[in-house]
């Protein structure tokens, strides 16, 4: 990748990074569900109306605006709401790297190697060190859900090349039109009509500030630079950026919520970014390290 656009995404992934938090914000507030439909209803509205239609078939804008705003934003908030802080979270959600991986494979035919395989079980190590923690930051359900989220987001990816748009943007807002009624429908089955006058008066600034935050540096601004970049560039060159948003996601946690950081959490978050660092970096690892012997000049004797 260009500098430039390596840059731009570490600032997409600090954006990200900072949204568990301000989505924590909101969710004190606001339902899970109705708080990811209203986000989507507004990258959508007013856009659609000023943004055309992109070429792309409209079976793809429908799967990849369920996925996304349902599989995704909606399934995560609920994780969130469900026990997990902000900064676990963001760490959980980095497993989508390895669903991608996963999933190119089988769709794009690219064989799996060692580093991957021996990655992804060092993650898996770290994500049972994870789940053991007792400090009140995680639960099972909230890892399952965010886990559930990954791979949404995983396919959502595999959408994007699939229908090989070039029009990241308006391919954003008019798939965000079909989030929004599912998410509103599935908060209705949950809570029933009740929850739409509940919301309309526990909403507050705080909730209105979380919503414009992931609407448009989040979602708008965010995701219309990733997408584009996810089609100029190899999935496996943009998906490993998507390491950095932990690390954001912790640091503004600590900062937000004074989320602990404790000897056994630090291990854990380790031992998963290496298993990461491996199982997406492994192979030009080595490769480095080789060259490097290769020109190392020779000791004297």
């Amino acid at each position: 990748m260009k500098l430039k656009h390596t840059l731009l995404a570490i600032f997409i992934t600090a954006i990200w990074g900072l949204n568990f938090s301000v989505i924590k914000l909101g969710l004190e507030s606001v339902d899970p569900y109705i708080l990811a439909g209203i986000r989507f209803f507004l990258c959508a509205i007013p856009a659609v109306f000023f943004i055309k239609k992109p070429a792309s078939d409209i079976k793809y804008l429908i799967v990849y605006g369920l996925l996304f705003g349902v599989g995704l934003w909606g399934i995560v908030n609920l994780g969130i709401q469900a026990g997990l802080s902000a900064g676990i979270a963001a760490l959980v959600l980095q497993f989508s790297a390895f669903f991608t991986i996963v999933l190119g494979a089988f769709f794009f035919k690219e064989a799996l190697n060692k580093y991957q395989i021996i990655g992804i079980a060092i993650a898996l190590i770290g994500l049972l060190s994870v789940i053991r923690l007792t400090d009140g930051s995680v639960t099972l359900a909230g890892v399952t859900l965010v886990i559930f989220g990954a791979i949404s987001w995983s396919i959502a990816n595999i959408i994007i090349k699939k229908s090989g748009t070039k029009e990241a943007l308006a391919f954003l807002v008019w798939s965000s039109l079909f989030s929004p009624i599912p998410l509103f429908l599935m908060a209705y089955i949950q809570h029933g009509a009740d929850i739409y006058s509940s919301t309309s008066s526990q909403i507050d600034f705080k909730a209105v500030g979380s919503i414009l935050f992931q609407v448009y540096p989040t979602t708008l601004f965010g995701y219309w630079i990733w997408n584009s970049l996810l089609s100029k560039y190899p999935v496996s060159q943009v998906a490993p950026l998507s390491l950095l948003v932990p690390v954001f996601g912790l640091i503004s946690s600590v900062l937000i919520f004074r989320e602990q950081i404790g000897i056994q959490k630090i291990l854990s978050i380790l031992i998963i970014i290496l298993g990461l660092i491996l199982g997406l970096y492994g192979r030009q690892l080595k490769f480095y390290f080789k060259s490097f012997s290769a020109i190392r000049p020779e000791k004297k004797s």
